[in-house]
């Protein structure tokens, strides 16, 4: 029974995602939020959370650290890329190296300050909250700049993996990725498995890798069966999952990730047992702003369009995600895959609500309850673990 409460713990926002998406399929009629269109939207219009979160994710490791001025700098990198792009003319390519100069170039100034003039990371941050929104609205007039001209650039972060073929009705392609995707699962988590055996290491059993196999592959083909029905895998979702995979691999499996974790723990006992502390929080703003041009590309092409109100509030969606996906409040906890399942549980209430018409004041008073119950859940979750 212990065991089952545990496993119960460790899955709690998972259970609750399936459980708030069957009360919106009910409340939609048994299939608008599920309707392929609606999945594809999901992710789209989500692909900017992922993105950011992974990055605020990496921040709140080390003691709870956030970043607030992203959406100011999606803004203010968006008007410089669209200016050049359609006002100067520049190739996309240039455009984009730009745009991450530019990106590259605050994160640098973001990382020295905090790490290296011990600045609070909320006060630098909410300086270049306002500072790079100012910037931005000003540089374009308060005017909106459409880069509906840009086929090139719309297609790369917009725009759909062809189809080629179709296997029962389906996106061909969307079918064979999704296959592919569920036996390179299968593969490693056996192989994750007798690795830790091999090693004298503990190693869940073959009961438990078996189901959370069998559990995977049936959400990824799931999400490949409504994308194959619509217009296949958005581009927005390999983007996404490239960078997932990638940070998945450095939080877990690396000694940097290592040294994350471990600053979030005690920075003090860290920085004496050698870890460069201030290297390891520059690397975390500097890569933040990595991120977030990568979510301005998206955001721009996602818009076809760079405007003053770019960017808004998704700083605060990103912390939301991390927070909901269980990355502790206080650091030293979490996971990539963790801030995945709190994103799309907060995407799939927006959306549900939203086709419940449920008045937007009253979605904001949900959001914000759902964020309360998810710190109240860590509270109460560390207290269990302390008295165990």
């Amino acid at each position: 029974m212990n065991s089952v409460g545990k496993t119960l713990k460790a899955h709690t926002m998972k259970i609750v995602l399936v459980l708030v998406v069957i009360f919106f399929w009910i409340m939609t009629r048994g299939s608008s939020i599920l309707m392929p269109a609606n999945v594809t939207a999901l992710i789209n219009q989500n692909a900017y959370v992922y993105v950011l979160g992974t990055g605020m994710m990496m921040c709140m490791l080390i003691k709870g650290n956030i970043d607030l001025s992203v959406g100011a700098v999606v803004c203010f990198v968006d008007t410089v890329g669209a200016i050049l792009m359609v006002k100067k003319g520049l190739p996309v390519p240039v455009v984009m190296l730009a745009m991450l100069g530019v990106g590259l170039a605050i994160g640098v100034f973001m990382g020295w300050v905090i790490a290296y003039l011990n600045i609070p990371p909320w006060i630098a941050t909410l300086a270049g909250y306002l500072s790079f929104r100012g910037l931005g609205t000003a540089i374009v007039n308060g005017q909106t700049i459409g880069i509906g001209q840009c086929e090139s650039y719309l297609k790369l972060f917009n725009g759909t993996i062809p189809g080629l073929f179709t296997i029962a009705g389906l996106n061909g392609m969307t079918v064979v990725i999704g296959v592919l995707s569920c036996v390179l699962i299968v593969f490693v988590q056996f192989r994750d498995r007798a690795t830790k055996l091999k090693k004298g290491y503990e190693a869940d059993s073959l009961l438990s890798v078996v189901i959370r196999s069998v559990l995977l592959c049936a959400v990824i083909l799931f999400f490949a069966y409504k994308l194959g029905l619509d217009k296949g895998i958005p581009f927005s979702l390999v983007w996404v999952a490239v960078i997932v995979l990638i940070y998945n691999f450095i939080a877990s499996k690396t000694v940097l990730g290592r040294y994350f974790y471990t600053m979030g723990g005690n920075i003090e006992a860290a920085r004496l047992s050698g870890i460069d502390t201030k290297k390891i929080l520059f690397f975390a703003y500097l890569n933040m702003q990595f991120l977030t041009v990568i979510t301005s590309w998206i955001s721009m092409a996602r818009l076809s369009a760079a405007n003053p109100n770019a960017g808004l509030n998704y700083e605060l969606d990103a912390i939301s995600a991390c927070i909901v996906g269980g990355v502790s409040a206080y650091g030293g906890s979490g996971s990539v895959f963790g801030m995945i399942v709190g994103a799309t549980l907060i995407g799939v209430i927006n959306m549900g609500m939203s086709l419940m018409n449920v008045d937007p004041n009253w979605q904001k008073v949900v959001k914000g309850l759902v964020l309360l119950a998810a710190v109240v859940f860590e509270i109460f979750n560390n207290r269990d673990k302390k008295k165990a």
